[in-house]
């Protein structure tokens, strides 16, 4: 079994320029129309089994409906999972992180870069204690955003600070804990109580040090994701088959961590 934790789609109706601005923003061809139509036929051709979307929310008046819309694809879909998404200026997080989870959602993203909010700010911190006290697993953006490098909102060292300030129990980082920035995820945050993904890490690390993160962190605490449409799922799965990684890890990474955290 393959679990993708980490891909995005986007409504029907504005999928095509969504995708053609967030391309030229960021200079990297889509792998899929950006559609679920989309994500399911890539999943099919290259053997995901599930795949987890995950939205967000850029302005606070986007809440109640990019979760709506969450809720729709759980009840619809039974190889898609969708995330609910929320934004640090949102009035009442935790009546806020209830709707969540009375929609049936599992879990929340942020994206630092997109919200414009540094990871360590008290905003960030009241969501992260509020969708823990909701038993959610959170989903963060780390490190550069390719499309708005500067500045990093969500830098290693400011992950680090929330995670020791909230301790949540179901942090989730993506791109390896800090895209571009491993060698400080390798030193900082390898070992701590948090998930990490392997969503977009193409060639900006080397498999030596894809490997090294994985065996200090452990691999019963990292998550197989693409980051579909921006990554290949067939290219993103045949890079992990061919680490130095046991059978029983590769089966950790690809499926079984990703069960136990979605309780499926």
């Amino acid at each position: 079994m393959i679990i993708d934790f980490h891909t995005h789609t986007f409504p029907d109706r504005i999928a095509k320029a969504t995708i053609e601005k967030l391309s030229e923003c960021s200079g990297i061809a889509p792998h899929t129309d950006g559609t679920a139509a989309g994500l399911r036929r890539s999943m099919e051709e290259d053997g995901v089994d599930l795949s987890v979307i995950l939205p967000v929310v850029t302005r606070p008046a986007q809440f109640e409906k990019v979760n709506k819309e969450a809720a729709k694809v759980c009840e619809k879909e039974d190889k898609l999972i969708s995330f609910g998404g929320i934004h640090p200026d949102c009035s009442d997080i935790r009546q806020k992180m209830r709707e969540i989870r009375a929609l049936g959602l599992k879990g929340i993203k942020i994206h630092p870069a997109y919200q414009e909010v540094y990871m360590d700010d008290i905003r960030y911190l009241r969501i992260l204690d509020a969708a823990t006290q909701e038993n959610l697993i959170i989903s963060v953006h780390a490190g550069v955003d390719i499309g708005l490098p500067d500045p990093v909102y969500a830098a290693v060292e400011k992950i680090l600070h929330a995670v020791r300030e909230t301790k949540p129990e179901k942090l989730v980082l993506a791109h390896l804990g800090g895209w571009k920035e491993w060698d400080a995820v390798e030193e900082l945050i390898a070992g701590e109580n948090v998930y990490l993904d392997t969503a977009f890490l193409e060639d900006y690390i080397s498999d030596e040090q894809l490997l090294r993160i994985i065996k200090k962190h452990g691999a019963e605490k990292i998550l197989f994701g693409t980051d579909c449409p921006w990554s290949g799922q067939r290219e993103s799965i045949e890079r992990m088959e061919k680490l130095s990684l046991s059978g029983e890890e590769k089966q950790l990474i690809f499926a079984e961590n990703a069960r136990r955290l979605l309780g499926i």
